[in-house]
């Protein structure tokens, strides 16, 4: 496990939204660069740069055409060595995202392996790719319970997808084959497979990346068992080429199964997704478990049918923390010795929390959050409240996802809120005017950035708040508070519109042998009784 995540922060920066240096509209690796101060003094020390790749951007870089090569738009692989470089010097450290299952149907491997066979002496002679992607072995035929494609190559067969019809699926083979088309993950070909993605993996971090978020990384073995354990084997062996050749490089997936991610797979972090209904889910976007937000098939015991958004961070949301604990301490009590378990403020594929929540409920949202075990990750804008912009056309395949894609603000002065000096009409999307900018808030001690920043210093400096710190829930329920202790420090929580009373079991408390650390609103104590106010959130040091 590499040390440094102890201690890490990670700033989510979306490339083409970020900041724009050359005047075309789109965020760049010199906008990074530019902007790396300003990430180091929001207290963030790692960042996670979404895919900078050679691409059509059909999915917005989730469809690369070249894993070795930056996007002309971003730069070139000097401008990616000169960023890491610069971000390693001010101690941050740069994780690349990794599209481990799929690439776009314009990579060399995939023109290759979709050429015809050609038949010699009865033998087909196949090329170095033919097997690089999933093919059955008839054109008419079809992929039983996956999407797939025919009529697209030469080739006498068709191929799966695992999303878009731009995206076919890499071959890392089948759980228990069935067809005679079907190859064991075993087999030689889906495991060369895995060593072109390690070569892809070494290629980048022998320039100076510092590991990789991995997209859909339980995906990779097809009609894997409930446990993904095929799945999990390749990752391993993935854990152990890092630990022996780079052991100081992290990977961080996109699960959401921490149990099978950090216990089983190896990996050192895994994202807690807002999954609808999941413990994530309640505290800040509950308002998805209403019918109207279905996007995916919802447990009938998740589903809201109060008709109302019970969001724990919503000052009316009327609900406790007992729903997010649920689910997250038995998650957190078998892996916290494996890895750790990541809060996100949310993600480019997720609505911006500043859809629902307002300034002071997210100023208590993220403390919480920052302050809670493992590792957080913040999305780029989300430490001013960046709105998700409803309704916007889709972009580069981003459908509902593109509200949340659009240009950082960093001036509200400026022209086009400081991202890019060129005319509207070229910007990747449309910069919200109306909305708060970096400018607007820093000077104002009061704002949501500043508490950002003033509890991240907090982190910082506070060893008993990082990553794998101890941990313990002193108390939560109905009209509870949500109090929880991190070594000394005992942290209080209460988002709602009334004031909480909490009898605290701790003689120092009762003899008010504490001192304050931070507070959002305030509490009164009358002994061993403490009343946290409304919306407020309290963290002290007992002596």
């Amino acid at each position: 496990m590499p040390d440094w995540l102890k201690n890490a922060v990670f700033y989510e920066i979306y490339p083409q939204s970020f900041y724009d240096t050359n005047d075309d509209g789109i965020g760049d690796i010199g906008g990074i660069i530019e902007k790396l101060d300003y990430i180091k003094d929001l207290g963030a020390n790692a960042l996670w740069i979404n895919p900078w790749y050679d691409s059509p951007f059909k999915d917005a870089g989730y469809d690369v055409r070249d894993y070795k090569k930056v996007a002309s738009r971003y730069g070139t692989n000097e401008d990616a060595k000169r960023l890491f470089e610069t971000a390693h010097s001010k101690g941050i450290r740069v994780l690349l995202d990794l599209v481990p299952g799929h690439t776009s149907e314009e990579h060399e491997w995939f023109k290759e392996s979709g050429k015809a066979i050609p038949v010699v002496d009865g033998v087909p002679k196949k090329n170095e790719h033919s097997d690089r992607y999933i093919w059955t072995e008839y054109w008419l035929s079809g992929i039983g319970g996956h999407p797939y494609i025919s009529g697209e190559c030469d080739r006498n067969g068709v191929y799966m997808l695992n999303f878009f019809k731009s995206q076919p699926a890499l071959n890392y083979g089948f759980a228990a084959p069935t067809e005679s088309w079907q190859m064991s993950y075993k087999d030689p070909e889906p495991q060369k497979t895995l060593e072109l993605m390690m070569d892809v993996m070494r290629f980048w971090l022998d320039m100076g990346c510092d590991g990789f978020r991995v997209d859909m990384a339980d995906s990779l073995v097809k009609d894997d068992d409930d446990r993904k354990s095929c799945t999990c084997s390749l990752w391993k062996k993935v854990r152990a080429m890092l630990d022996k050749e780079y052991p100081e490089a992290a990977m961080v997936s996109e699960w959401s199964n921490p149990e099978l991610s950090l216990a089983d797979a190896g990996f050192h972090m895994d994202f807690y997704l807002d999954h609808a209904g999941n413990g994530y889910n309640r505290l800040f976007r509950d308002y998805e478990t209403l019918e109207k937000y279905h996007v995916f098939p919802i447990a009938e015991d998740r589903k809201n049918t109060e008709g109302r958004d019970r969001s724990y961070f919503k000052k009316d949301g009327d609900s406790d923390a007992t729903a997010f604990l649920s689910d997250y301490i038995p998650k957190y009590e078998k892996t916290k010795d494996a890895g750790y378990i990541c809060f996100m403020t949310c993600n480019h594929d997720t609505p911006r929390p500043a859809r629902t929540l307002d300034e002071t409920e997210l100023k208590i949202a993220y403390a919480t959050i920052f302050t809670l075990p493992g590792v957080p990750f913040i999305y780029y804008g989300d430490e001013i409240g960046m709105k998700y912009i409803e309704n916007l056309p889709t972009k580069e395949g981003g459908y509902t996802r593109t509200g949340s894609r659009t240009p950082m603000q960093w001036d509200g002065g400026a022209v086009n809120m400081g991202f890019s000096a060129a005319s509207k009409d070229k910007l990747y999307l449309p910069v919200d005017e109306n909305g708060p900018s970096v400018t607007g808030q820093q000077n104002d001690k009061t704002s949501l950035y500043n508490v950002v920043k003033e509890i991240l210093a907090i982190r910082g400096k506070e060893k008993e708040l990082c990553a794998d710190a101890s941990f313990e829930v002193l108390c939560s329920g109905k009209d509870k508070p949500f109090v929880y202790k991190r070594g000394s420090l005992v942290i209080m929580v209460n988002p709602g519109e009334k004031d909480i009373e909490y009898t605290a079991d701790y003689p120092a408390i009762e003899s008010g042998d504490y001192e304050e650390v931070y507070s959002i609103g305030r509490i009164e104590r009358s002994g061993s009784k403490i009343v946290l106010k409304a919306q407020s959130f309290v963290m002290i040091r007992l002596k």
